[in-house]
């Protein structure tokens, strides 16, 4: 996968670089020859960047701002379930705890990605793009279910669509973008048959490359599949 609508020896961050698709995405960057560096952060690089922790993305984009301006930043980071929880299938599986600790990583910490790291954007051509997920476009919702990711999920491209409108102001040529990566073969997909329906990751990866390429300051602000179809809100 070549990224040509960035310029030549373009600079890449991927934060959530650990997980399946933020793996796949760290690789198929270094695989492209256009590509002079890619800085890969999460809870066990150095320096360590945690969703959990505001004090560590600050930080880490402290830590990183020598390597940049970034024309492309990718959060792939987020948490469908843990240890302690599964998805809940009504409201009776609704707890205070469970919502805490999913918009801790899928909303609070991205929040705090897009306060100190949009500042890092190269102001030319500059993309700050974080996995969403479909399951968390209100006007598609037809099953139910999944309290806390589909609302933490729809809260994040709340956040990107305003911090678009900000940043345009400042950074005419940012592109924010809120991506569904669809269903990957990976940790997360693993309880939903992801092994058994999911893409590889290598796939996904290579899919999100290719829309967020296509991709101008037009586009910012927006949601959109893995396929470079816009999603409904």
């Amino acid at each position: 996968m070549q990224m040509d609508s960035f310029p030549e020896e373009y600079r890449a961050l991927v934060i959530g670089a650990s997980g399946g698709i933020g793996a796949a995405l760290v690789e198929a960057l270094r695989a492209d020859t256009r590509c002079a560096s890619v800085t890969a952060l999460g809870r066990s690089t150095e320096p360590p960047l945690d969703l959990t922790d505001p004090v560590s993305i600050e930080q880490a984009a402290a830590a990183v701002a020598g390597h940049g301006p970034f024309h492309l930043i990718i959060n792939a980071a987020g948490v469908l379930h843990n240890d302690e929880f599964m998805p809940e299938k009504r409201l009776a599986d609704i707890s205070q705890a469970q919502l805490l600790a999913t918009f801790q990583i899928n909303t609070f910490g991205p929040a705090l990605l897009l306060r100190h790291f949009s500042g890092l954007l190269d102001r030319q051509r500059g993309v700050l793009a974080m996995l969403s997920a479909k399951v968390g476009s209100i006007g598609d919702n037809r099953l139910g279910g999944w309290y806390s990711y589909r609302a933490s999920k729809a809260a994040l491209n709340m956040l990107i669509k305003t911090a678009s409108i900000e940043i345009k102001r400042s950074q005419p040529n940012a592109v924010l973008l809120a991506l569904h990566p669809g269903t990957v073969n990976s940790k997360l997909s693993q309880p939903f048959r992801g092994a058994e329906i999911g893409r590889a990751a290598n796939d996904a990866a290579a899919d999100l490359l290719r829309v967020i390429d296509g991709l101008g300051p037009d586009a910012s602000g927006g949601f959109y599949a893995y396929s470079g179809e816009g999603l409904p809100w």
